[in-house]
Parts: C-alpha cells; structure tokens; sequence
C-alpha cells in the first residue's frame, strides 16, 4: 500500500500527475465496438453523437486471428474521429495473454492524447492494478502525454470479487468497476450459461396457499456482487457499472436487469447491441418526475437542514442528499441531451 504522501505521486519521471478527482462526465452506456470489421469502424462516427462512450473491443469475442487486426482498427478509429465529450475507451486482452502487452506498447504513443480509460479485464487483486499503474505511467512518459489514462476494472473472478476493496484503493488511476457476469459465473462454478440477467431456477417459493399452490419469484443472481462492487466504488469515489446483457432478443429483461443496477447505484451500462443504447439512454437517465420532485426537495431546503413536508411526506436532511443525486445526475445528463434538458427544465 502507497503511503498517503506518495498515492498521488506519478509513477515515472515525466509522466502526467494522476487525477485527484475524477473527471465529471456521462457514462449512461458504453457502447462495445469491434474495431477489426471495417463496416463497425464505418458507424463510429454516428456512435459519437448518440452514445457516451465508444469502447474498442480488443479481448473477448474478437478472434485469436484478429487480435492484431482490432488493436490496429482501434487506433485507425481514434485517429480519424473527433470524440468531442464522448468518451474513448478500449477494453485490452487480458494480462496473461500473448496480446496484452502489444496492446498498450501500440495504442498509447499513437492515441494515448485521446484515450479516456484502459478497460482491464479479470482483475483478481490490487496488484493487477499495480502493474498496470506503473506500464501506463512509463508509456505516458515516453510519449509526453498531458493527462493521465484511467484504469476501468472488469469484476469476473471470484479472487476478483474477493478483493473488491483492495482493487478499488489500488491507484489513483481507478475510474470505476463492471460486473462481468459470464466469466464471474463460470470462475464460480455457477450452473448457468445466461450472460447476465436472471435465471428460472434462481427463485423463492411462496407458502401453498389454500389449494396448495405456490408462487415461484424469479430472483437476482447479480444482487449480491453487484452490491459489494457499488460499496467499494462509491467508498473510494470510483463509478460502478452493470456489465453486458446477452439476450438481445429480450429488451423487457434487459431494462429490468438494467433498471436493478441503476437503483443499486450503478451509473451505466454495457451496450453490445444499438437497441441496447436507447434502453440504457432510459433506465440511467432519472424520471422526469422523480427530478421535479427532488427539486422541490432542494429548493424547500436551500442549505439541506432541517425537516420539511412536500405533497405529505416528510424532508429531511438524508432526503435532501438523495435528491441531490439525483438533481446532479439531472443537470449532467441535460447538459449533453436538450430533449432531456427541456424535459427536466434545466
């Protein structure tokens, strides 16, 4: 563990000083591309305007024989469009792969300036992290980069999750989490092949009733990581995320799934499909009306003391710091979606 003193201190002579705040942006999706396929590069520049992070995929779901083709394809994709407050994110292979390391030797001298976030996957403990940390930081040396790359670890082993904490106080570099649930599931030996949602199986009988029928509640797989990640992020000022829906055929239950996350506190989601766009744009923008009554909330505690009553319900101090959440999440979303600006009336 850094001493206090040294936790913000960069990791090599030259290197950008690391954020000691996180920079405020919206991350209601991040949408998932496959950078080798020339047609998915093609749309980026459309994505930009309606997503808020674009994320080259260069691990999962990319083919061995393709690898080099997608790290070369991202940077293609960087260099030729201009993101504006859209974010840029990459998601690396693995740090046990023969394409990890090439990965980051390539990207960052030739795109690191526009680069957000290095999205790591199956991170098991804070020293993955470390490593990470200090190879960024000699990259960001060499090339003379003015601002620091941010770190977004992927919670998919159960070594992962046992470390949740630790992973989290590991670098000022950490930008946030996200549930992996496929490869989580198969590293804890969980009996299911659904990435992410619920399960038929997964459920709480009711008591027979008087004929002796029994109600099956569908629970939550993801309830309990999901709420271990959200405590550990938000104890150290990270942003938590839900990770991927596989079943793009069921919108219901992926606004469900995602719908649970953003109650949790989780800021966003994977996108891996463009009907999934609009389904997050939804559930992680708030409700029009929840907004306007946490308005009335601000606004009838100016200096958030004190106890009021709106529309019959009491107000008091704890309410006004959830209104303000929500307020704030308000004003962050308005100012990048006028529809929703108008909406909110802000």
């Amino acid at each position: 563990m850094k001493t206090p003193s040294a936790f913000y201190k960069p990791l090599a002579i030259g290197a950008p000083d690391p954020y000691r705040e996180l920079p405020v942006s919206l991350e209601r999706m991040i949408h998932f591309v496959p950078p080798h396929i020339e047609k998915m590069r093609s749309k980026v520049p459309d994505l930009i305007k309606n997503v808020d992070v674009v994320l080259g995929n260069l691990e999962d779901a990319i083919p061995a024989d393709a690898k080099t083709d997608a790290r070369r394809g991202f940077i293609q994709m960087a260099q030729d469009n201009d993101f504006g407050t859209t974010g840029l994110w990459t998601r690396v292979n693995c740090l046990n792969s023969p394409w990890f390391l090439d990965d980051l030797l390539e990207i960052v001298p030739a795109v690191g300036e526009k680069l957000d976030v290095v999205m790591l996957p199956k991170v098991e403990g804070a020293w993955d992290i470390h490593y990470l940390d200090q190879l960024l930081a000699q990259l960001e040396a060499r090339a003379g980069l003015s601002k620091p790359i941010m770190i977004h670890a992927i919670l998919e082993t159960a070594e992962g999750v046992k470390n949740v904490e630790e992973i989290a106080a590991a670098s000022p570099r950490m930008h946030g989490m996200s549930l992996g649930p496929a490869d989580l599931a198969a590293s804890r030996g969980m009996k299911t092949t659904r990435v992410g949602g619920g399960h038929p199986d997964y459920a709480v009988l009711s008591d027979a009733d008087g004929t002796g029928g029994r109600t099956a509640s569908q629970q939550d797989l993801w309830h309990y990581t999901v709420g271990k990640m959200v405590d550990a992020c938000l104890s150290y000022g990270l942003k938590p995320f839900y990770g991927p829906f596989g079943d793009f055929s069921d919108a219901a239950a992926c606004e469900s799934q995602f719908r649970n996350a953003f109650l949790m506190g989780c800021l966003g989601a994977w996108s891996l499909h463009p009907t999934q766009i609009q389904i997050a744009k939804k559930v992680f923008s708030p409700d029009p009306g929840e907004v306007a009554f946490a308005r009335k909330i601000l606004e009838a505690m100016p200096d958030g003391t004190g106890a009021v009553m709106i529309d019959g319900k009491m107000q008091d101090d704890a309410t006004w710091k959830q209104a303000k959440v929500i307020v704030d999440l308000a004003k962050l979303v308005a100012s990048k979606d006028a529809e929703l600006a108008e909406v909110y009336g802000l």
